[in-house]
This record gives structure tokens, sequence and C-alpha cells, in this order.
């Protein structure tokens, strides 16, 4: 039977309790001053965590741990260096392919879409879409955005510090990356020195939670990604687009969300194989390649490579990502999937906490069975 607390302890506990809200308080203001500084370490420390697993597999099959390190860290390197060489080419030419377009795209919306959609909706649409009100809408606002161009361009001529920050940066993250995967397991064992040891069990268990829902996000999806934007962007290619690979790259990308990358696949690659051909057949085949995509995603990708262990709803994600770019910028950008994850598993405790607690349950005594009882169907004797 519980004791009531006296008046002195609930002060006591109050204060306690609004002593951490000033520490988490003092450490988000902190964080959200140290931003520019911290992000480096925070994507050296992602890189770090994701190539660890790889690091202590070799280290059970017999090799050291400086071996296994540089080993995982070279391949990684080298993984890095052949996509940008491959991808960097590819998207220029495909950005110039869409500016050179562009004048196709601009006659088709004019001279195809509108009328269609005026023929069928019976709408002037031509009215709210006047290229030439637009045109003298600029001009009427040129001083201002003179003024706007003149502030821009006096930003670029003092942005040298910010050139040479990124090239810092990008110089250092590597060298950060390198030193985390070394000391990786290391860092978890002294910071799992500072727990007390009555909450050792449960915090390791949370621990172990997130980073499983983590690692299945960021790896399985990011693979999930990278196999549909190859397969879209190919099979449009196939198809004859000449904007496919671009039009696969960005679908891929929007895979995270459900319907989301498929849906704005669709959509781009039936305006691209209109406005190039004209015809039913490719627009066919552009259906034709996001729904094996699909197929395939449903049935062998997402299974395989991601489970059902995420936990992470596409919102919670998007909300995340955003919600931490507006509050820290980049480096909330990064930090959001793995405190959504870390979110999404306490949640998930607090929720576990409370349907076994007496408001949830109340004071009625309730018989647990022992698992291996309850899975034989016997009851205790």
């Amino acid at each position: 039977m519980d004791v009531a607390a006296t008046p002195i302890e609930e002060i006591a506990r109050f204060l306690r309790r609004l002593q951490w809200a000033a520490i988490v308080l003092f450490a988000l203001w902190v964080l959200w001053l140290l931003a520019p500084v911290l992000t480096p370490f925070v994507l050296a420390a992602m890189l770090g965590w994701l190539g660890d697993p790889l690091v202590d597999r070799l280290e059970a099959a017999g090799r050291s741990r400086g071996t296994a390190v540089a080993l995982v860290f070279s391949a990684m390197t080298v993984a890095l260096v052949l996509v940008l060489l491959l991808l960097v080419p590819l998207i220029q030419r495909q950005v110039i392919t869409l500016i050179e377009s562009l004048p196709r795209y601009r006659e088709w919306f004019v001279d195809t879409l509108l009328p269609w959609v005026e023929t069928r909706t019976r709408v002037d649409v031509d009215r709210w879409l006047d290229f030439d009100y637009a045109v003298a809408m600029v001009r009427e606002n040129w001083q201002r955005a003179g003024g706007f161009a003149a502030t821009a361009l006096a930003y670029l001529s003092r942005s040298g510090s910010v050139l040479l920050s990124l090239l810092i940066n990008a110089l250092l993250v590597p060298v950060l990356a390198f030193f985390f995967l070394r000391d990786w397991d290391r860092l978890v064992e002294r910071i799992a020195s500072l727990v007390p040891p009555r909450l050792l069990p449960t915090v390791s268990r949370l621990a172990s939670e997130s980073s499983d829902v983590l690692g299945a996000f960021l790896r399985g999806q990011f693979l999930v990604m990278v196999i549909l934007g190859v397969m879209y962007g190919v099979g449009l290619w196939i198809v004859g687009l000449d904007l496919g690979l671009l039009i696969g790259m960005i679908a891929g990308l929007l895979t995270f969300v459900p319907y989301l990358g498929p849906a704005s696949g669709v959509v781009l690659g039936v305006i691209a194989a209109l406005v190039q051909f004209g015809d039913w057949q490719h627009v066919a085949g552009v259906l034709v390649v996001f729904g094996v995509g699909q197929l395939i995603e449903s049935y062998w990708l997402t299974p395989k490579l991601v489970g059902d262990r995420i936990g992470l709803h596409p919102v919670a994600v998007i909300f995340a990502v955003l919600a931490g770019g507006q509050l820290f910028g980049f480096l909330g950008m990064l930090l959001a999937l793995p405190v959504a994850a870390v979110g999404n598993v306490l949640l998930h405790y607090a929720q576990e906490r409370y349907t076994h607690s007496r408001l949830y349950a109340g004071d009625v005594p309730h018989i647990v069975l022992d698992p291996s009882e309850r899975a034989s169907g016997r009851e205790p004797g």
C-alpha cells in the first residue's frame, strides 16, 4: 500500500522535474547555437553507426578491429565516389535536356492541355493564366525585383566564408566517420556505463529497439528507393522518354511516402510521353513500368528489405524532417529520423506501461499465466 507523500516531498519532486526541464531546454538552446558546428559530427556519427554492423561481422569472422574498419571505410568511400561519378554527369545531362525541352512543354500546355480542360469544364482557364499579364506584372515590379537581385548578389559576394565552411565540412566528415567507425563500440560502452544499473536493462532494450527501427528504415528503405529509382529510370528510358532517367530518380526518392512516389512518377511520365510522342502507346508503356515496379515493391522489395519493424508512419517522417529543418536547419533534418525512431519506441513503451498501470487496469487483481503454460493451453496447477 502506497503511503501518501508529504507536502515537502511533493515540492521536492516538483523541483526535480523543473530542474530536468531546465536542463533539457538548455541543451536544446546549445544545440541550436552549435548547429553549424555539429552538422559534420552528426553526419559522421550516422555513417559510423551504419557501418558498425559490417565491422562487427568482419571481426566475428576473425579479422582485427583495425582491419575491419579499414575495409568497411574503404568500401564506403569507393561506393560514394562511384555514385558521384555516375550520377553527377547523368543528372547534368537530364537537366540540360529538361531546359531545352521547356518550350515544347509550354507549347503543349497552352495549345493542347488548356483547350482540352476548357472544353470539358467550360471554364475560361486561359483568363486565369494570362502570360501577357504575368509579364506586365514583372515589369511593374522590376524595381523591387532589382532590389532583391542586388541583395542576393551582395550576399553571394560575401559568401566566401560559407563556401570555405562547406569545403571544410566536406573534408571533415570522412575523417570523423573513420574515428566514429573505429571507436563506436567503445563509445557505446562508455554511454552504457553512465546509466544507473537499475535502469540498464530497460535502457538497453529501448536502445536496441530504436536501433532496429532506425536501421530498418534507413538501410531497408534506402535500398528500396535506389532499386525502384533505377528500375523506373531504366524502364522509362526503354519506353523512349528523353527525361525518363530524371523522372525515375524523382519517383524513387519519393518512394518512402506511400502512393506519392509512384503517383508523381506516373503524372510526370504521362505528361512527358504526351509532350514527346503525343500517342497513347507510350502512355501505356509508362503505366506498365510503374505497375510492374509497384508489384515488385509490394510483394518482394519492401517485405524482404524493410519488413514490418519500422513503425514509422510516412506522415510522421515528413513532419519530423520538416520540423527539424525549421528548428535546427540541416542539423535538425539529420537528427529528425533518429529522434522520430526513439520517440516512436518511447511511445510504445509508455503505452505498454500505461496498459499495465493501475490507472488503466484498476485495482482488480488479475492472473498472469506462465508463457509456457499459456502456449500449451494448460492451466497453472
